[in-house]
């Protein structure tokens, strides 16, 4: 009877036991087994500027957030991220009431969730979805209401009446994200205006994860859903320091959104953390203050690196998705006579010593994305050359 109770009930709460060990754990275990280069998972393999890393050390040295810092955030860190926001897209948030620093943005999305959706509510999330999506709603004892993003004219789109239909009377939130992971989409502002009254008509909540709002490339741009009409009171913008300046193990994220959308949030967020990275918070408000240069620099940087890859990617006879944004390539395989995304990429270490992350389990529908497959091209240039080379050898 070892590990067994005396309930024949399965031990794991049945709200997640769709979900299981995430594929970028096995991926990353098998990039390790194998020795294979890893485009799977979304980390970079370089540090961001050392003045961050240093703007940490500061902070450990010095003893500021050695210790339990304020439940919502440092407020150097609170006021950056809302001068951030009122520099780059004119969004006013007082620090105090209006911003909420978290672990990251999963944490983000996790306590958003949890605070805003009860049993019976419907939440519409944008298909393919970052895996913790469907977790969080689950979690939440929502539905996942799925509105697929379908491959058209070399990018993937939303059908805007698809989304007006997918709306009942028991939909609570549209949780959007854009850039959109694994895709790589960036919604127009057309779009997100449809989206944005469809929200207003309906009087939905609406929770957008916006973590990749630096890394847009070409004429791509970046609206955050909080500046459109009627959005201001009603959308809670999720963003990260992680992507941006390339501290992903640091896990500092935040919340901006009305007093109290905040207030929401912050109640569910204290029993989960409750609070984190203390020191690389001082770190963080200091990034967010870096010069225009920086950020030029970042998003100069991610588009070669995306053309390197697109383009070995083309030569090696994979259908390739160029990005328009975040840091992510989708390719499809059946151009080279593949059509189970899962197989391939098991497959696809040994073969060719390159680790991808197939697309279906990114979907409710397995087959719709069942011949897609993402790589990461947030690594340095010599290894994706290397993996190019090794995608074309084989």
């Amino acid at each position: 009877m070892t590990g067994m109770t005396s309930r024949s009930r399965p031990l794991l709460n049945r709200r997640l036991a769709e979900f299981g060990t995430t594929i970028f754990a096995e991926m990353s275990a098998l990039a390790v087994s194998t020795g294979a280069l890893n485009l799977g998972q979304g980390f970079p393999d370089t540090d961001g500027p050392e003045q961050v890393r240093e703007a940490a050390v500061r902070a450990l040295r010095d003893g500021r957030g050695n210790q339990y810092p304020p439940g919502p955030g440092v407020p150097e860190l609170r006021a950056a991220i809302a001068a951030h926001q009122k520099r780059r897209y004119g969004l006013e948030a007082d620090p105090d009431r209006e911003v909420l620093v978290t672990a990251g943005a999963t944490e983000a999305i996790a306590a958003s969730l949890l605070a805003l959706v009860e049993p019976g509510d419907e939440v519409i999330a944008l298909e393919p979805y970052y895996d913790s999506y469907a977790a969080s709603i689950a979690l939440a004892g929502g539905t996942r209401v799925p509105v697929t993003l379908r491959p058209h004219d070399g990018a993937f789109r939303l059908d805007l009446d698809e989304l007006r239909a997918a709306v009942t009377p028991r939909t609570r939130l549209l949780l959007i994200n854009t850039p959109h992971n694994p895709t790589g989409t960036v919604l127009t502002r057309a779009e997100l205006t449809a989206v944005a009254e469809l929200a207003v008509e309906r009087d939905l909540l609406v929770v957008t994860d916006e973590v990749y709002e630096h890394l847009t490339y070409g004429d791509a741009e970046h609206v955050p859903l909080a500046t459109l009409p009627g959005m201001r009171e009603r959308t809670v913008t999720i963003g990260s320091a992680g992507k941006t300046f390339s501290f992903t193990g640091w896990k500092v994220g935040w919340v901006t959104s009305s007093p109290e959308l905040v207030t929401a949030v912050r109640s569910a967020k204290q029993f989960l953390t409750y609070v984190s990275a203390g020191p690389f918070q001082y770190a963080v408000a200091e990034a967010l203050a870096l010069p225009d240069s920086y950020f030029s620099d970042l998003r100069a940087d991610m588009t070669a690196k995306r053309d390197l890859l697109v383009a070995g990617l083309s030569d090696a006879g994979f259908g390739v998705f160029r990005p328009q944004g975040t840091y992510f390539v989708t390719t499809d395989i059946r151009p080279l006579g593949f059509t189970d995304g899962f197989a391939f990429c098991r497959a696809l270490p040994e073969r060719c010593g390159v680790v991808a992350v197939p697309n279906a389990v990114f979907y409710d529908d397995r087959e719709a994305g069942a011949p897609f497959v993402r790589f990461a091209f947030c690594k340095r240039e010599s290894v994706l050359t290397e993996a190019v080379g090794r995608l074309k050898a084989r």
